[in-house]
């Protein structure tokens, strides 16, 4: 007489199937005129690395100061008292061509999407020419910065955030 346990008898599913994701178009370096604001940031030597260009990490330390800075200088964002703050919660870069010290790079910046809490911000990266060495966006989410919780735009943020639409 055989013995079988409840192992044994389960039934084998076949693995789930990958569902299909659509295939995303390739980015496309872009011209000086897709951008409505510039700011300028110089390179460092250590933002070099051992490939003698500017790392891929530095190019999120950029966008990050581009918008940052801009929103800083505008009055709309108090990173030491301000009510709310911005999480970055999405980020990506596209590279087209390298850059190296000692340049000065210009972040071109432009608003994408203002949602109620959010805004998308989409960045080119340009040295000495007018076409894109990178390319890339961040999604700020705003919280209420003791609560960490997800907070309405304010109103001069809001307005601000249109004039790079």
């Amino acid at each position: 007489m055989q013995t079988t346990t409840s192992a044994q008898n389960a039934s084998v599913q076949p693995a789930a199937q990958p569902v299909a994701q659509p295939v995303a178009q390739r980015a496309r370096p872009q011209t000086r005129s897709a951008y409505p604001l510039f700011r300028s940031i110089p390179t460092r030597w250590s933002d070099n690395d051992a490939y003698g260009h500017v790392n891929n990490v530095v190019y999120y330390s950029w966008f990050d100061t581009a918008v940052n800075s801009w929103l800083i200088e505008n009055g709309v964002l108090d990173i030491h008292g301000g009510a709310c703050i911005g999480l970055v919660v999405e980020t990506q870069c596209h590279y087209f061509s390298p850059l190296a010290f000692p340049q000065t790079v210009q972040i071109g910046l432009r608003v994408a999407h203002i949602g109620a809490s959010s805004v998308r911000y989409e960045l080119g990266v340009f040295g000495d020419s007018d076409i894109t060495a990178a390319s890339g966006h961040f999604v700020h989410v705003y919280v209420d910065a003791v609560t960490r919780r997800p907070t309405p735009l304010p109103s001069p943020l809001k307005t601000l955030l249109e004039t790079l639409k």
